[in-house]
């Protein structure tokens, strides 16, 4: 959900951290190979090359096709006529610093989470355009703290690459968005309000065979398949106290939630082997398995005492090894591999001349 990041970078997040040290792996004194390229800071040895790809506005949640060849993405770009997020298709070697994608979204109400479908050629993504065809208000605060809306609004269609809607897979009542694709090309998981709690569900790609993935109390979502279709990676804000359940509750409630205290998760396909994989606080979240499927790429702000920086971190399955990639100062988030493991897409506040612009990267990966 991209308006995490601009409404997160216009906010300031105070909130508690664990008190246990948390241990980094320092690759500052790792010998790095001199890049001659800008973009990248001289800490970053996980990128072997990095080019920027879109030049304004909030630009974030690309994913690949299957065949890696082209990506959508969503944007709010005013300069492109936009009012609110909307979706766009690109080509793998476009860069847009003096031209607009392709729109492939219907320009109405809010769309969030596009992801392809194995044919390459269809895509499913979340919008608010059946009840209301203007883009809904975005609340940044509830009572002093910074909340995110989960517009009840949200439905899961599938459209094609020239933007037609040829299919609506949910139709409950409350909040569906944020689906996936499995590698495998035969589930999609997201995240539903139909139990009264912000669960997530799988389905097949046509819809059918609707099963509830969690079940305790708090925000799920953002979930990811590993590469090879049998494990979930999500983000979970878990109420734990009565204060907290009771806030939670009332918030979603009215349709919002707080995300500034989240861990990511991790359990098979089925829901079964959940378990905890963070326990960093503040914001963990956006998590991606890593091409060999044994670690977690993620965003997170855990070191930072005011809520910023958020960077890129990986983590092995086991909760070991936390590894910082990136060095940036703002913002760093929603990192997805290509499905050849070449590639990685992420968004970020880097060479943005100080404003508030997020904008897409596309690095060459090393290990």
């Amino acid at each position: 959900m991209k308006y995490f990041v601009s409404l997160l970078l216009l906010s300031v997040i105070i909130s508690c951290k664990n008190s246990e040290e948390t241990k980094v792996i320092n690759t500052e004194n790792t010998q790095v190979e001199t890049v001659k390229d800008s973009l990248i800071y001289p800490e970053e040895k996980h990128f072997k090359s990095l080019r920027q790809v879109t030049f304004g506005g909030d630009n974030a949640e690309a994913y690949w096709s299957f065949d890696d060849k082209q990506l959508v993405f969503q944007s709010n770009n005013k300069n492109w006529g936009l009012e609110c997020d909307q979706m766009f298709l690109m080509n793998v070697d476009d860069t847009f610093k003096d031209s607009k994608p392709s729109m492939i979204s219907t320009g109405k109400g809010r769309t969030t989470c596009a992801y392809f479908l194995p044919d390459n050629k269809h895509f499913v993504y979340a919008s608010t355009h059946l009840v209301d065809e203007n883009c809904p208000e975005v609340p940044l605060r509830e009572n002093g703290k910074y909340v995110w809306p989960v517009y009840d609004s949200f439905d899961i269609f599938v459209a094609d690459l020239e933007g037609n809607i040829t299919a609506q897979l949910t139709t409950e009542k409350g909040y569906d968005a944020e689906a996936t694709v499995s590698p495998k090309g035969d589930k999609i998981v997201f995240t539903s309000t139909r139990s009264g709690d912000l669960e997530l569900y799988t389905m097949n790609i046509d819809g059918s065979d609707v099963k509830q993935i969690t079940t305790e109390l708090g925000y799920d979502g953002g979930a990811f398949f590993s590469p090879d279709g049998t494990k979930l990676i999500f983000r979970s804000s878990r109420p734990k106290t009565e204060e907290e359940i009771k806030e939670y509750k009332d918030l979603l409630a009215r349709g919002l939630v707080q995300p500034t205290n989240m861990e990511l998760y991790i359990c098979n396909a089925d829901g079964s082997d959940l378990r905890q994989l963070t326990n960093l606080g503040n914001a963990n979240w956006s998590p991606f398995f890593h091409p060999s499927g044994e670690k977690i790429l993620f965003s997170s702000n855990f070191e930072a005492e005011r809520g910023f920086p958020f960077n890129l971190y990986m983590i092995d399955l086991d909760g070991k090894n936390l590894e910082r990639v990136t060095h940036g100062e703002t913002f760093d988030a929603f990192p997805v591999f290509s499905n050849d493991g070449k590639y990685l897409i992420f968004s970020s506040n880097r060479h943005n001349g100080g404003g508030h612009d997020t904008n897409l990267f596309i690095a060459e990966w090393q290990d």
